[in-house]
C-alpha cells in the first residue's frame, strides 16, 4: 500500500466530512480529499504536492478547483497558509487544530521542504500597542535540512573552479 492510499484508508482524526457540513459547506470530493490529505500530513503541503496526492489517489481535479478548495478550507479556520520565502515561494497549506496548538516551522533554502517544529511555540517577543489584538504568529526558521547539510559539506558538492 503506498503512502497516498495509507493515507485515505485509515480513519481521519476527526471526520472531513463533518468538519466541511459543519461549516455550511458543499461536501464535495475535492474538499474532503484534500482535508483528509492535511489531516494525515506531518509537514505543511504546497499546491503542487497536494495536486500530487490526488493525483495518486486517483481523485480527478484541477488546479483552480485545488486553490478554491484550499481558500475555502483557510476561510473556515480548518486550515492555514504558511507562506513561502526565498527561491520558494510557494504557499503551503496545514491542518489548523481546534485545540489551538501552535508551532514553528523550518524551512530549509536549500531544497524547499517545510517542516513542523513541534516542540518551538511561536512567541511573540513584544507587547502589543493598546488596541491591538494577537490573532496569530508565525515563526520560520531557515537553515538546511540535514540531507543538504551533509550535501554542502561533502567535498563533492564543493563548487568547481
Amino acid at each position: 500500500m503506498t503512502q497516498t492510499e495509507a493515507r485515505h484508508t485509515h480513519a481521519a482524526p476527526t471526520d472531513a466530512r463533518a468538519l466541511i457540513a459543519a461549516r455550511g459547506g458543499r461536501v464535495t470530493r475535492t474538499r474532503v480529499a484534500v482535508l483528509e490529505i492535511l489531516q494525515a500530513s506531518d509537514h505543511p503541503m504546497s499546491h503542487d504536492e497536494l495536486a500530487a496526492e490526488l493525483a495518486a489517489a486517483d481523485i480527478a481535479h484541477d488546479r483552480v478547483t485545488l486553490y478554491r478548495a484550499l481558500d475555502w478550507l483557510v476561510e473556515q479556520a480548518l486550515a492555514r497558509r504558511i507562506a513561502g520565502s526565498g527561491n520558494d515561494r510557494a504557499w503551503r497549506f496545514e491542518l489548523l487544530r481546534a485545540d489551538g496548538h501552535r508551532h514553528a516551522h523550518f524551512h530549509c533554502d536549500r531544497c524547499g521542504q517545510v517542516i513542523c517544529l513541534e516542540g518551538l511555540e511561536p512567541a511573540v517577543a513584544v507587547a502589543l500597542p493598546a488596541g491591538f489584538q494577537l490573532d496569530r504568529a508565525e515563526l520560520v526558521i531557515h537553515g538546511a535540512c540535514p540531507d543538504c547539510g551533509v550535501e554542502r559539506a561533502s567535498p563533492a558538492a564543493a563548487p568547481r573552479r
